[in-house]
């Protein structure tokens, strides 16, 4: 979320903002269905179920397995099976639950650099083979879920969206070239579910609409033609999709948003709505002080029970599809960090007036920061803005000799400065794309 103040000390001092974390007085609190649990409750169950050792984003096809592996062989509520091979021969795992009417397919991690709704399944295999809690043996006796917590190991393995092959596999849809799209359309056709749930990260720097405000999570009811057209099976999604909005909204209200429905032919889970499975894709952005995404860790495992257990209930079908539908679209992405007001000093000419964007490699972990744009850039958004009008921005090229600043790849380290000369007293000091603030005199 963009910092509105004018400097930028917040930065200095990371701070867990536990207020921020709860639902504003405007939020819509959901009505639990009969028997079913309130999102608070399930958040209290997801602290007791967490599974430990998956703290970082970037674990392994290896490591998650060796996380929950055991858990789930040694379960009698759960039976993995091996549904296919990536291209480098790592085992595609499903995992089945449950005996009911109604089957529900989720995947996840089909682009190897998005983890968290991989994280929450972990923790959601963990409270559904060791709890007697009337919520589990309500979803064990109404559903058939098949999980696939990790259709990418090969691109997890390299912390990559795409496959070995370099191909996107929620583009291989309709062509079905790599191993693991054709693994996953070969469950579709076996497993005939009538729902499912295509789990995904989207960029963390996403706008909610044309607000200041950054997506936590995006939802969407693929459609199924390039018309948009409403059908039953569609229809049920934008249910299903109101019901994950009411069960995440007390965490994350106002922070909900539409993902882009222009109708793709190549993407799983728009051809998913079209092959007949009431398909929902949910998109976990950012939020503030969550680098490794552990808090929304804790809203995706709330979100998938809650809405499982409304799909067992049939309470989804009591869930308004204006919910869904009333949500802002997606906005723009916008840069991490703005610099505003500065006179810059660069080898080999005088200095001049310029302002910074800032973007991390690694923007969650506000690690690895580029200078991605130089110049007139007041009408920049951010996540977060540092004024330094009347201060003189003193690059480390300058101090390296380089005689050029080169948008994309300098790197943002520097010093402002009260003057253009490089002793004169030092106000900032940006490491690697985080300010730190100098004391006077120091």
């Amino acid at each position: 979320m963009r910092n509105t103040s004018s400097s930028l000390s917040v930065l200095a001092v990371v701070a867990v903002a536990v207020a921020a974390c709860a639902a504003p007085p405007s939020a819509v609190l959901p009505a639990p269905a009969p028997g079913a649990s309130t999102p608070s409750e399930l958040a209290a169950l997801h602290d007791r179920y967490r599974v430990v050792g998956l703290e970082r984003r970037d674990f392994t096809h290896a490591r998650l397995w060796s996380g929950i592996g055991m858990l789930v062989e040694e379960s009698s509520r759960l039976e993995r099976t091996e549904a296919g091979r990536s291209v480098e021969g790592r085992p595609i795992y499903a995992v089945r639950f449950g005996h009911g009417p109604t089957r529900v397919l989720l995947w996840s991690q089909m682009h190897g650099d998005e983890p968290t709704a991989t994280m929450a399944i972990a923790d959601i295999f963990a409270f559904l083979a060791s709890s007697s809690d009337a919520l589990a043996e309500r979803l064990e006796s109404r559903l058939t879920v098949v999980f696939v917590p990790m259709l990418n190991p090969d691109g997890a393995e390299r912390f990559q969206r795409r496959n070995v092959m370099g191909i996107d596999i929620n583009r291989d849809a309709r062509e079905l070239v790599t191993p693991e799209g054709r693994t996953l359309k070969s469950l579709q056709e076996t497993f005939r579910p009538q729902f499912g749930f295509n789990l995904h990260d989207q960029n963390v720097r996403t706008r909610v609409g044309r607000g200041s405000r950054l997506a936590a999570i995006a939802l969407l009811a693929p459609p199924y033609d390039e018309e948009r057209s409403m059908n039953e099976v569609r229809d049920r999604a934008t249910h299903v999709a109101a019901a994950v909005r009411e069960a995440v909204e007390p965490f994350v209200g106002g922070h909900v948003t539409r993902y882009d429905d222009t109708f793709n032919p190549r993407a799983f889970g728009d051809l998913m709505q079209q092959w007949g499975v009431s398909t929902v894709l949910v998109e976990t952005g950012g939020w503030r002080d969550d680098p490794e995404k552990q808090f929304l860790r804790k809203v995706n495992f709330v979100a998938f029970l809650s809405v499982l257990d409304a799909i067992a209930t049939g309470a989804y079908m009591g869930a308004d599809p204006e919910r869904y539908l009333e949500l802002p679209f997606n906005g723009r992405s916008v840069d991490d960090l703005l610099v505003l007001g500065g006179t810059l000093v660069a080898p080999g000419m005088p200095p001049y007036a310029a302002d910074l964007a800032l973007n991390y490699e690694w923007p969650l972990r506000r690690e690895e920061a580029r200078i991605v744009d130089v110049g007139d850039l007041r009408e920049y958004e951010a996540r977060d803005t540092l004024d330094v009008s009347g201060l003189f921005v003193h690059l480390r090229a300058a101090e390296e000799g380089v005689p050029y600043v080169a948008a994309g790849t300098t790197p943002a380290t520097f010093e402002v400065r009260r003057g253009p000369e490089r002793d004169s007293p030092l106000v900032w000091r940006v490491v690697d794309g985080v300010p730190l603030p100098v004391e006077e005199g120091s």
